[in-house]
């Protein structure tokens, strides 16, 4: 994904001239959320769609 300095850079440049300090922030938050994720995805277990679909079908069945 490059760094935490480029994301945000390449962030900057997509963003209107006109967004507010509120508006970068918003969005920044969620590139932490989408690098946290993918972290997590990458060092712990995951599942398989077949999996969760198993698992969300089991719940809703309680």
């Amino acid at each position: 994904m490059g760094s935490a300095k480029s994301q945000v850079e390449q962030l900057l440049r997509s963003l209107p001239d006109d967004c507010s300090l509120g508006d970068i922030q918003y969005h920044v938050s969620v590139l932490q959320k989408i690098d946290a994720a993918i972290r997590s995805a990458e060092s712990g277990p995951t599942y398989s769609q077949e999996e969760a679909e198993e698992a969300m079908w089991r719940w809703i069945d309680e």
